[in-house]
Formats: structure tokens, C-alpha cells, sequence
């Protein structure tokens, strides 16, 4: 296959989700010209799929709201939770240079984020931790107004509300009709699809325009550094030519090879994008990058749904409500309850890792969530508004005992596993798991109970009883190639990779095996993106390319669409 030169950019950046974004528009914002590629047909990978909470400690909004806040106290809670996985320069890197990020997105972007209000940490008890709040933003409405026919060229569906009107921020899910109305007129979005709809407009007022069906496949060297990248074409391997080149491609969880080959224990079923299949890890491989935090991911458990997207996969959702809210509990197969449900979705990885050495096998998947009549009467779920019937493809029986024998549960233990719970619950405390005890806990629960236990504890005692199967997923990968503290790819014996740079999930993830709160993902990915196209448009000049000396250059792939 023959070369074609596709054009010539100070830095390139891979990858259209939060770190890219902001990577290419930090650059820009430098004086650097700037090639912005992204792998699949639409804008924004998982990150216009998530709730677009960032997590930033001592951020200028919490200061603003009268939180008491410090970097201080932000790097003793993460150095709390670290087991040793965390770097302290990259802790140090990211909550020192959060305040920062935040002003400038402020100060000089179309992005604004507001404090989600009252939204705990995810082990706020710990030391520095935040029980009431104070560290996750999310972003303003935005209007796609602003961004004439990108609405259908971003990943995802149009979700007009802010994260802090929804159960999992506190609200209720539900808009006063006139405000939706307004909403919809004005094409106002909130959560993920916000937060990349204002970085995109950042970048194209910049005059960085994304080019999509643009896969990655392999590096470019001279003279001892990066110089380029070379792209799938339909007749050959086209390659843009770089002084710098900033890989935010996602992580790994939609390939099974690495998954396989990496993951410390089951998962399938991600729920992200299906681009995330590690081109930039094999990237920085091919580099001869040093790799760290291989084993981890964004855990989270989800249910599969009835529903198949066009391509025949599963739809699956996020089980987070469900499980939070009081009469119910998730069992393993043998009926017994094995951890605090309503911890979050992160921590609950290592509840379904647990592994038997005598049985050989994963004791806790697969696992059912089981609850009541009460609970749907009370709460719905999955889908069904409270007082409505339960949706018709969750298994429900008149008894445990059916409910047992209907989904492969042991029924004796899974009877003794709902006494045992009902007397904890009569009681107001879960000496078995702590369930309640965590200012966290009751969080996504029963917000008329809220702050207590009760916003999570409830018995099992009306049927019909109801089973869902969890399946223990990743919202994404969260290792990848070593960095410095401005996302410079280090090497196997720990030098400089020259012009190579990694954010986001496809860096080594900064916080180990942390999931620090609500916005864990992508406050690292926002600050780490920002350090990395900052440095990546310095360091530009010292490359083959070379700052004002490229051409204008043009992606002329007819399997790359420039939008």
C-alpha cells in the first residue's frame, strides 16, 4: 500500500471525547494549527453518553457556594483511597491544576460548569472527604443553536435537563412541561452532549473542525521522534504529518482481546461507544511506552435490556437507582447478599471480583437484583414510573421460593439471606455491610428520607418478588501508556517518548484505582487534556513540522468525512 500525505499540523489530536476536545482547543488557543481526528462517524465517544459531571476538588464554584475546600484536603482523600496505585506527582498535577481548568473554561471557552449541589463524594467519610458536596460540576444548558445541524453529528440522543434535576443529582427526572417546551424550542441540552457540544464550538471557533471515520492505525517517527500518523484509506494508509501528536482515543473495554488480556476480573457489556477498542494503546506500544494501571476500569454494573441496538447488541443500563432505593438487595447464586449495595458503582468492581480459590471461580457473578411489590408501587425502576407495573421482562414470582427456582438462585439461602435483612432492616442498621451508613449511600435512594438510612433500607416482604441479573461492566478502561504531569508518553526505561502525548482513558489513569466522586472520569480527562495540548503546542516547534511552518494541508480520504 502506498502513502498519501494528507496534510501537515503543529499538534494532532485523536479522539473527540473531553480530553481531546480540550486538548485541541488548548493548543489552538496556543498559537498551534491544529488536526483534530476521531475514529467513528459522530463527535464525542463516551463522553457525550455520560452525565458530564466533573469531579475537581477546590474548585472555584464549590468556593463560591461557601464549601470549605482544599487542595490539601482533595490530595488526602485521594492518597486515602490509593493502596499505594496512585503517583504523587499525578495526583498533585491534577488537583492543583483543577481551579485552573475551571477558570479557563470560564475565562475562555464556551464550556461552563456549575456545582452539582450537595452531591457527595463517593467515600466521603474518609479523610478529606466532602459528605455534602462540593467537588462535582457539571456543565451549563448549551444550545445546539450555537452548533447549526451538529445535533445529529454527535454521539448520543437529546437530554435537556442538568444532572441536578435528575434522581442521580438529586432531582426528580421530571421538567415542568413549560420548561421542557422552552427547552426544546431552544435546543438547550444538558449533561455529556452539553459539555462536548461547547468544547466543539470552542474548537471551531478556533478553526479546528473534527474529521470523523479517521482511524488511527500507527505512528510516524524521525529522527528519534513522532513526526505523524497514518490512517485507514480505502487505498492505503494516509498520513498527516505532526510536531506533536496527543492520543485521546478511549480505553480498551470493547475489545476482548485486551480486556481479556488486561482486566483483573469479568466484564462485558460495556455500555460506552464501540470505537474504544485500544488504537491508541497499540500506539504507544508500538512506541515502546511503559504501561500502568492495566488492570482497572471505570467499573459499574449493568442489566441487559430487551431492547438491540441496529448492529444486534444489547441495550444495557446502568443499575445505580434500583439497587440504591430501600427493599431490595442483590444476591449470588447461592442467595446470599455480599456487599453494601448502595456503595458506588466503582467500588462495587471488587465485590464482583471476589474470587474462590476452592471453587475456581467468581463466587458473585452472576448476581440477581431482587426486590418487591413494594418497591415498584413505590419507585418503579427500569423504565416503569412508581405505581405502575414492573416492565414486562423482569422475572417476578407469587414466592422466593419460585422466584429461586425461576432464575437459578439457591431458594433455602436466598429465603434466609431476606429474613436475615428484613430483621436488619426493622432495626435501621445493616451490621452485615454498612449499607446506610455512608452519607453516599442514600444518596440515589429515597430523597424523602434523605440524609439517613432509611433513604436506602426497607424490607422484602410484599410479593410479588421480582430478580434481574447484574452483570458487572466498565464505563471505560483506565490504563494505558506511563505519562508525566503534561501527558508526555514515557518510555519502557522511563524517558520522554519526543511529541507523543496520552489523556484521558487512554493514559495510565491518574487516580489508580480511585473513583474519587461523581465526575471520577472525566475531571482527570479535562485537566490531563488541558496539561497535555498546552505542552503538546510548545513542544510542537522542535518537531519535523515545525510551528508556522506547515501547509494547510487537507484529510482527503473519502472514507473521512470533515464536518
Amino acid at each position: 500500500m502506498s502513502d498519501q500525505h494528507a496534510g501537515s499540523y503543529d499538534v494532532v489530536v485523536l479522539g473527540t471525547g473531553a480530553a481531546g476536545l480540550v486538548a485541541a482547543l488548548v493548543a489552538a488557543q496556543s498559537g498551534a494549527r491544529v488536526g483534530l481526528f476521531e475514529k467513528g462517524d459522530l463527535v464525542g465517544g463516551t463522553t457525550a453518553l455520560s452525565s458530564g459531571v466533573a469531579w475537581i476538588p477546590a474548585n472555584p464554584r464549590a468556593a463560591e457556594a461557601g464549601v470549605e475546600d482544599s487542595e490539601e484536603q482533595g490530595l488526602g482523600y485521594l492518597d486515602s483511597l490509593s493502596h499505594g496505585k496512585i503517583l504523587p506527582e499525578l495526583a498533585e498535577a491534577f488537583v492543583r491544576t483543577g481551579p485552573e481548568l475551571v477558570e479557563w473554561l470560564d475565562s475562555s471557552t464556551p464550556l461552563k460548569l456549575r456545582l452539582v449541589p450537595g452531591f457527595p463524594d463517593y467515600h466521603p467519610e474518609n479523610p478529606g472527604g466532602k459528605p455534602g458536596g462540593g467537588r462535582s460540576l457539571e456543565p451549563e444548558l448549551f444550545s445546539f443553536d450555537r452548533l447549526p445541524g451538529w445535533d445529529v453529528r454527535l454521539v448520543g440522543v437529546t437530554r435537556p435537563m442538568l444532572v441536578a434535576e435528575t434522581p442521580i443529582g438529586g432531582g426528580t427526572g421530571v421538567l415542568d412541561p413549560e420548561v421542557a417546551r422552552q427547552r426544546q424550542e431552544r435546543k438547550l441540552e444538558g449533561l455529556g452532549r452539553a459539555m462536548v457540544g461547547a468544547l466543539l464550538r470552542g474548537c471551531l471557533d478556533h478553526g479546528v473542525s473534527p474529521v470523523v471515520g479517521a482511524r488511527a492505525r500507527e505512528l510516524v517517527f524521525e529522527r528519534g521522534r513522532v513526526s505523524g500518523v497514518r490512517f485507514e484509506g480505502p487505498v492505503g494508509l494516509a498520513e498527516v504529518r505532526a510536531g506533536s501528536v496527543v492520543i485521546a482515543t478511549g480505553g480498551f473495554e470493547s475489545d476482548p482481546a485486551l480486556v481479556r488480556d488486561f482486566l483483573r476480573g469479568p466484564m462485558s457489556m460495556p455500555p460506552g461507544v464501540l470505537t474504544n477498542t485500544g488504537d491508541g494503546l497499540r500506539m504507544a506500544m508500538q512506541a515502546g511506552a511503559m504501561l500502568g494501571n492495566m488492570s482497572e476500569a471505570w467499573w459499574v454494573p449493568v442489566v441487559e435490556l430487551p431492547d438491540r441496538h441496529p448492529d444486534g447488541r444489547p441495550v444495557v443500563s446502568l443499575v445505580l437507582r434500583e439497587r440504591t432505593l430501600p427493599r431490595s438487595i442483590m444476591v449470588n447464586s447461592r442467595g446470599l447478599r455480599f456487599t453494601n449495595e448502595a456503595a458506588n458503582y466503582n467500588a462495587l468492581g471488587g465485590a464482583f471480583h471476589q474470587f474462590d480459590p476452592t471453587r475456581f471461580d467468581y463466587v458473585n457473578q452472576p448476581c440477581w437484583l431482587v426486590f418487591d411489590h413494594e418497591h415498584v408501587r413505590c419507585y418503579g425502576g427500569f423504565g416503569a414510573a412508581p405505581g405502575g407495573p414492573a416492565p414486562d421482562w423482569i422475572v417476578r414470582a407469587p414466592s422466593l421460593t419460585e422466584l429461586a427456582e425461576r432464575v437459578g438462585i439457591d431458594a433455602e439461602g436466598l429465603a434466609g439471606t431476606v429474613r436475615r435483612w428484613n430483621r436488619l432492616a426493622a432495626s435501621g442498621r445493616d451490621v452485615d455491610f454498612g449499607r446506610g451508613e455512608s452519607a453516599y449511600d442514600g444518596w440515589c435512594g429515597d430523597r424523602a428520607a434523605y440524609p439517613g438510612r432509611s433513604a436506602t433500607l426497607g424490607p422484602l416482604d410484599t410479593a410479588p418478588y421480582y430478580a434481574v441479573p447484574i452483570v458487572a461492566s466498565a464505563l471505560g478502561t483506565k490504563g494505558g501508556p506511563r505519562t508525566t504531569v503534561d501527558g508526555e508518553v514515557l518510555d519502557v526505561r522511563g524517558s520522554v517518548v519526543p511529541g507523543l502525548f496520552a489523556a484521558g482513558n487512554a493514559m495510565a489513569g491518574p487516580t489508580g484505582m480511585v473513583y474519587g466522586g461523581a465526575g471520577g472520569t472525566l475531571g482527570p480527562a479535562l485537566v490531563f487534556g488541558y496539561r497535555a495540548g498546552r505542552r503538546a503546542a510548545d513542544e510542537a516547534g522542535r518537531g519535523p513540522v515545525g510551528r508556522h511552518e506547515s501547509g494547510e494541508g487537507t484529510w482527503e480520504s473519502s472514507t473521512a468525512k470533515s464536518l
